[in-house]
């Protein structure tokens, strides 16, 4: 698959508008967040994708072909929904899910077990469902998910039920299925994640975009143009030098070592900043501040419910 586009789609319901007008292109072998808050448009949009609902209007193209029933064999959708029917064995169940999928039984048996010695559920392959604990149940979804090698996978809240170390194993397979070919859309409310693996992201929110674009630019983009400096030293002389070309931020200290924020105005530099710095400090460290994606997420969210608030009043 080389690409997915998502051109001009509009969901309406009875008494709500789920998505309006929304347009953007999932590139091949990328690993897609798809952000926003509850409520957001998401699963509305994923639903649609799946071919479990159908848009209002606009269309979803795959490779330049509009969507169609053939392409659901090239898709593997975790839903954030989980269901295993608790009373069938573990295996019989993955088993059961993999042939859905369009694998003989046999394939499906072989690949199985591959997973399942790789996620260490070997042990778990005749005891019922039901025993399963909430990690491992995410874990036998994930793997029936993924076990027809689809080209497209749409993964909706995948770390639930996780904790770190299998948090970071699912990462791991992520990044793997990317690196190996697959086209990721990866919806989630954990930012760390999508920090640490998303090459591009969306952020959805009122049933519009928000926001798009590949995440270091994003970071980039919203750089508050402000460094932290880590000295010994004279905090006053240095602040009283510092008038208005600089705004100091907030400050911290730790035994002997003053910690600083700096914003830099008016076009000045880092160097422009240093100059000043090293007539009174010893200077032990800079750092860049640069902004988390959840920091760029709520302030996107937060100035654009300011933004809907003033419109109100203002009526």
């Amino acid at each position: 698959m080389s690409k997915l586009t998502i051109d001009s789609i509009s969901k309406y319901y009875r008494n709500h508008v789920a998505l309006n007008n929304v347009s953007f292109d999932v590139n091949s072998q990328r690993i897609f967040g798809l952000l926003g808050p509850n409520g957001a448009g998401k699963t509305s949009l994923i639903r649609i994708i799946n071919q479990i609902t159908i848009a209002d209007e606009g269309s979803i193209l795959i490779d330049g072909e509009k969507l169609n029933i053939d392409h659901i064999e090239k898709i593997g959708y975790l839903p954030e929904e989980r269901g295993l029917y608790k009373k069938m064995k573990v295996g019989e169940q993955a088993i059961y899910l993999a042939q859905l999928k369009g694998l003989s039984r046999a394939e499906a048996i072989k690949r199985l077990k591959y997973w399942f010695d790789k996620f260490e559920l070997s042990g778990w392959w005749d005891k019922k469902v039901e025993e399963l604990s909430k990690g491992m149940a995410q874990k036998v979804q994930f793997i029936t998910t993924v076990l027809h090698e689809p080209e497209l996978l749409i993964l909706d809240e995948p770390f639930s039920g996780f904790d770190p170390i299998n948090t970071n194993l699912i990462k791991k397979e992520i990044l793997e299925l990317r690196d190996k070919g697959s086209t990721v859309i990866l919806s989630t409310h954990n930012m760390n994640s999508v920090e640490e693996i998303c090459d591009d992201i969306v952020l959805i929110d009122n049933a519009k975009i928000m926001l798009e674009g590949e995440v270091s630019k994003l970071k980039d983009r919203f750089k508050p143009n402000e460094f932290e400096l880590t000295f010994r030293g004279n905090l006053i002389g240095f602040t009283n030098e510092l008038w208005t070309d600089f705004e100091l931020v907030e400050t911290h200290k730790t035994n002997d070592l003053i910690r600083a924020n700096i914003k830099l105005l008016n076009n000045k530099n880092l160097n422009d900043l240093l100059k000043i710095a090293l007539n009174h400090l010893e200077v032990h460290e800079v750092k860049e501040i640069i902004p988390s994606m959840n920091e760029i997420f709520i302030s996107v969210v937060e100035q654009k419910s300011e933004k809907t608030e003033l419109i109100s009043k203002e009526k």
